[in-house]
This record gives structure tokens, C-alpha cells and sequence, in this order.
């Protein structure tokens, strides 16, 4: 399994429609969380960011919401964002643009959002254009840092070195509120919003 911890510039080009960081005038971080809601790790988070008063979004699986509606719901009513992240996790890439585009639909019918960020990373330029036509209204929302929690190869303690050394202001970073990530998650998060708090650091939502 290969990925860039931090996102070359060529890729950012490469997808220029999509959203890879935030502007950096500013000290402030963009957490975000892939997979959930969970019914044990995104209450931990929560714990965590409210512990900090930090913000931050979290791209939803449709099917996910529809198993946990009370996490869910603990993430908008305590201030947090949600985007989209299809209904099934599906891989544009192997996807058709149709099967694709229906599966977003679905998810949209349950998350309220018009942020999306594709599984994988993986998406089609055609299927870029058609998030933003009238029947989607959906904004691409890449990253800046993956933390990598979601590498089985990766120790807690590299997942933490990664969104250390690579996060600044501006930056999007990666964590995953599920089952697999779990327990780089719990190591790592808390010292992330410990370290990067001490530094002068604020931790927000995405808002577009």
C-alpha cells in the first residue's frame, strides 16, 4: 500500500478542483475524520476534541449514520461539521460514474452537507465535474496530512510522528474514526491537540 503522508504540489495541481488545504494566515488546523460514525471510536474522539475545544469534520458513510443516528447526531449538536463519503465507501476508480454518483446520492438523503471526500482519495475527473452540477452542489475536500492510523504496517507512535513533523497552519489532516485505526487513533490524537495546543494552535471545521 503506497500514499504521500504529505500531499505533493503536482497532485494538488493534478486535481485542482479539488480542496487539499486551507488558507494559513492564521494558526489553525483542519481535523477531519474518515469512516464513521463508529459506536466506539467516534465517541472518543468527541471526548477528545470537546476535552481540547476543538473543532472538527467528520465524512460520514451513509450506511454508517444509518446504524449510529445518536452518534451522529452527538457530532452536529456539539458544533462539529459532516461531509459526505458515499453510501458503500466505494472507490471511484473502480466504480461507474452512474453506480458512483447514485451511491453519493443515497448518502446525501441522510448527511446534510455539501462537503465531500471521496474514499480513497479516489475519483475520476469526470466524476469531479459532476459533483458540482445543480443535482450535487458538492465540494471536493482532499487533505494536506494523512496520519496514516489506517496502515496496520504503522506503530502508534509513527502515526503520531507523521501529523507532528507534516501539520502546520492550514493544513487538513487525516485520522479515522473506525474499528481498523482504533488504536494508532487513541495514542495519537490526544498527544496531536496536546502538542500543536501548546504551540498557540486552534483546531476548526471546514466551512466553504
Amino acid at each position: 500500500m503506497f500514499y504521500f503522508v504529505k500531499t505533493p504540489g503536482w497532485l494538488k495541481k493534478l486535481y485542482g478542483e479539488c480542496i487539499w488545504q486551507m488558507p494559513a494566515q492564521q494558526k489553525i488546523i483542519y481535523l477531519t475524520f474518515d469512516d464513521g460514525p463508529h459506536h466506539e471510536a467516534t465517541p472518543f474522539v468527541l471526548d477528545v476534541l470537546k476535552k481540547h475545544q476543538a473543532k472538527a469534520t467528520f465524512f460520514c458513510i451513509g450506511k454508517n449514520v444509518l446504524e449510529q443516528p445518536a452518534v451522529y447526531e452527538r457530532i452536529i449538536s456539539e458544533g462539529h461539521a459532516v461531509g459526505n463519503h458515499t453510501f458503500n465507501h466505494l472507490n471511484g476508480w473502480k466504480t461507474t460514474d452512474e453506480v458512483y454518483m447514485e451511491n453519493i446520492s443515497e448518502a446525501k438523503k441522510y448527511i446534510d452537507s455539501a462537503l465531500f471526500r471521496p474514499p480513497y482519495g479516489r475519483i475520476t475527473k469526470f466524476q469531479l465535474k459532476l459533483l458540482s452540477n445543480y443535482q450535487y452542489q458538492l465540494t471536493p475536500i482532499m487533505w494536506t496530512v494523512l496520519s496514516g492510523d489506517f496502515d496496520l504496517r504503522l506503530s502508534k507512535e509513527h502515526c503520531l510522528r507523521n501529523v507532528l513533523k507534516k501539520s502546520g497552519s492550514g493544513s487538513i489532516v487525516v485520522f479515522h474514526d473506525s474499528e481498523k485505526a482504533f488504536e494508532r487513533l487513541v495514542f495519537s490524537l490526544p498527544k496531536m491537540l496536546e502538542y500543536f495546543t501548546a504551540q498557540g494552535y486552534r483546531f476548526e471545521k471546514i466551512v466553504i
